[in-house]
This record gives structure tokens, sequence and C-alpha cells, in this order.
């Protein structure tokens, strides 16, 4: 039998539906990455056409830098991680999740081109599971460093906290502001809180801070920190000047959007207005002939023509919400102006909270009103 959707009873034929199904609903930390807008990527070169490397296999894209794949479940099914020269050995810049299919491929590298190699320290671009999730089991088997800005490292420490056998009363509130059904409510309910922490090994008590406009040395070459916002409270690119590298992390990705959300943690922010002004902020920071080296694709050129495409595309999606908002409509009502995929019980919560995202940034520039009914948010354009 067909489960049913999330909706209430009375769900507006606008309505985009959820499908429930059976299995658990991921907490939105878990699976940030995993967009849900595919995004406009031509214009982009790719010097490696579609070479990537292959299980237990380093490639060099750069005199600075060197390149593993790390695979994991889902859409994205990769992470990569970037290995930059650091003195007498190398560094690893993000890790992959506390799961087996990563943890594996660690043992083959370790066995394979990392054999014998120094690993000197651990850098995480920002706190989401598939960055930071082995992080700590690296640096505890080598007995060596974490690196992170300091709003990554403690809201990760948070999360690694928050493990509860049962949800939140807080969290069915929001969701039933934001249109879910009671039925999707209760399912969600039965599923526990504090995902981020099955599939993030503990992290060290301490780690070395970065802060924006760092200059890090790594022997032959220092590498420039650079921070943005929206994805996550202050994730940090790694740039090498010399050579003319942006190791990216989610702060630009050349095929799809990163996950811009509202989440319960705080709950009246601008995500989407930190996406946007870090989109302006990297526009005028750094050059466009960088080697960007993303967390998720391919390396590539094209980087000022990426960010104006992400700039216009948010911009777009913005003012077609704003014409769906002629009729008032609940956050999972806008669904169907965002994503071009369907939304299934799985993506919920992170389609819940990017659209709510977009309705924050339209209230915040006056576009967009809120009345609360029968404790559910209807939006309406002003």
């Amino acid at each position: 039998m067909k489960p049913p959707a999330i909706r209430p009873s009375s769900t507006p034929t606008r309505c985009s539906a959820i499908k429930l199904a059976r299995q658990a609903v991921p907490d939105a930390a878990t699976l940030a990455d995993d967009s849900l807008t595919a995004t406009n990527s031509t214009g982009l070169r790719y010097p490696l056409e579609g070479r990537a490397p292959t299980s237990g296999q380093l490639i060099r894209v750069a005199p600075s830098l060197s390149w593993a794949r790390i695979p994991m479940p889902g859409s994205l099914g990769h992470i990569n991680s970037w290995l930059p020269d650091d003195h007498n050995g190398l560094a690893i810049v993000d890790t992959g999740m506390r799961i087996n299919s990563c943890a594996d491929e660690w043992k083959a590298l370790f066995k394979g081109d990392l054999k014998d190699k120094r690993i000197t320290r651990v850098f995480g671009t920002h706190l989401h599971p598939d960055h930071i999730g082995l992080a700590g089991w690296l640096c505890k088997k080598d007995d060596i460093e974490l690196w992170m800005t300091r709003g990554e490292f403690l809201t990760a420490r948070m999360l690694l906290a928050e493990v509860k056998p049962v949800q939140p009363p807080e969290m069915a509130v929001h969701n039933r502001a934001c249109g879910w059904s009671e039925e999707a409510i209760a399912l969600a309910a039965n599923d526990g809180w504090g995902k981020f922490a099955m599939v993030t090994h503990p992290l060290p008590l301490g780690y070395r801070r970065l802060q924006d406009g760092d200059r890090v040395d790594f022997g032959a070459v220092t590498w420039r920190i650079v921070t943005g916002n929206g994805h996550s409270p202050e994730h940090a690119c790694l740039w090498d000047e010399t050579n003319g590298v942006l190791i990216s992390g989610d702060q630009v990705l050349p095929r799809i959007s990163s996950n811009v959300s509202v989440s319960l943690t705080e709950p009246h922010a601008d995500p989407l207005g930190d996406w946007l002004d870090s989109i302006q902020k990297l526009l005028g920071i750094l050059p466009d002939d960088l080697l960007v080296c993303p967390a998720h694709g391919d390396p590539f050129y094209g980087l000022h023509w990426r960010l104006n495409a992400l700039w216009d595309e948010h911009h777009q999606r913005l003012e077609r919400l704003t014409q769906f908002l002629q009729t008032p409509a609940r956050v999972i009502d806008c669904f169907g102006q965002l994503f071009n995929r369907e939304i299934t019980i799985e993506h919920s919560m992170l389609a819940t909270g990017e659209a709510l995202a977009h309705l924050h940034r339209l209230e915040i520039m006056g576009h967009v009103k809120r009345e609360t009914r029968d404790d559910v948010w209807w939006f309406s354009a002003v």
C-alpha cells in the first residue's frame, strides 16, 4: 500500500506532497550536502576531463595538492578529500562520514598511495558529518590536531551531545507550523534525536582555531583561510595564492546549490541572506582564474561564473516564490517552487529548512508577511 503524504487533512491543491517511507527520518545535519536543486553548470571547465581517483589512489591536481575520493551512499556518491603538502607530510581536508564505506577507503589509502606517508593534521571545512565524520578517528590514529573555525567546531560539539531517545517537543511544534501532517510529525518523533553522533566519530576535546584571513604555513606553500556563511555557521575555504588553488568545501560546488536551511537551533536566522552576502564576499576577494577543488564533483575553472550563477538562481527562486505567494501558502506548499525533484521523507526536514530560509529572506526584504492560523504559518506576498 502506498504510504500517505505529509499533509494535513485539509491540504490545498497546490501543496507539494512528501511521501512517507518506512525508514528513519535523518537529521538535517547528516544530509545537508545532498542538494535538492540541480543548477546550471554550463560555462565551467574541468581540466581533469572526468578523471577521478580510484580506491587507494591519490591524484596530484596542483603543485601543492593531491586528491582522494571517499565513497558514500546517497545521490552524491562521494566526498572529495584534499591533501595539501605539509612540511614533511600531508594534511587532510575533509574526511567522509563515520560509516564503513568511508573508513574502508581510508584503510585502502593507507595501504596504497598513503603508505609510508606522514599525516600531519586534519582540517574540517565545516561541521557536516561527511566532512568531519572521521576527523576524530584520524586525529586519534596519528595523534594529530584538528583545525576548524570556532563556529563549526563548537556547533559540532553541541550536536554530538544532542542524543536523546525522543525528539524534543519543540520540533513537533515547528513542523506543525510548517504544515506537516500529524501523522508525519508522529513518525518523525518516534525516530529519536541525534543522528549526527551516529555518523560522526567523537571529536578531540581541543582544536586549532581557523579565522578568516589567517595564513597557515604548510612549508613550501602558505594557504589563506577565507570563510563563508549560510550553508553552515563559519565555513572555511583554503586558498593557495601561490599556485592559484581554492579548496572550496561546500561553499562553491560546480553542479548543485548547497543546502541553505533554517534550523531549530536558530529558528529566526537568515541563512540565505548570509549565503548571498558570502557570494559577494568571495567575488570581491578571490580571483577568477583559481582551480576550484570542491567537496563534491570535479575540480573546475570558472569561479566567478559559478558564483554569479548561484546568485542569479537564488534570486530567481525568490522572485518565483513571491509570485506564488499571491495566494497564502504554508512552508510545505512552497516546495514545488524551489526544488526540481520530488521531496521524499528522507529530505523532508532539509526541504522544510530551505523553504523557510527563502521565506525568511522575503520577510526581511518586506516582500512577504506571515500569519499564524491554528498553529500553522501562512505566508503571503505584501
